[in-house]
């Protein structure tokens, strides 16, 4: 298989796998993605629109849904009072953490065939087309050690 089909058709893995773990929750999977953006900080709609690959409507529209649901707000930024920023709710930092949780174990069992040396060059390799792409972190490193560190 060649490299441009493995990472499509592995996007497509993770996608699924963040789509079957969202339903497990009770949520979508694009609230799963917000809900892992926000563990690092808030962010204004901007950002996250950025972050997330989504138009201004859609964005509102998620964010909406999700504030309904109770899981996120918006907040003042205190760096711009006309600015607008989205943060998890308390319920929302808790089903954050348990999702984030849940999602990395599914995750880590898909290179579950690949010897320890593999899954360290697929984790250096694809670390390096993540950084030279500057893709935003939108999903923490996982520490087995400790729960996600929250940013704000």
């Amino acid at each position: 298989m060649g490299v441009v089909a493995a990472l499509v058709r592995s996007s497509f893995l993770v996608n699924a796998v963040y789509s079957e773990s969202s339903r497990g929750f009770g949520i979508t999977a694009q609230q799963g993605q917000l809900m892992c953006v926000l563990m690092i900080q808030p962010y204004g709609m901007g950002d996250l629109g950025s972050m997330l690959g989504l138009a201004k409507s859609s964005l509102t529209g998620l964010v909406d849904r999700t504030a309904q649901r109770g899981l996120v707000h918006r907040e003042a930024d205190p760096s711009d009072g006309r600015a607008i920023r989205v943060a998890h709710t308390e319920e929302g930092a808790r089903l954050a953490d348990a999702f984030y949780a849940e999602t990395s174990r599914r995750v880590e069992t898909l290179t579950a065939s690949l010897a320890d040396t593999e899954r360290g060059r697929l984790a250096d390799l694809l670390g390096r087309v993540v950084l030279d792409n500057e893709v935003p972190v939108v999903f923490m490193e996982f520490d087995e050690t400790s729960s996600a560190s929250r940013g704000g």
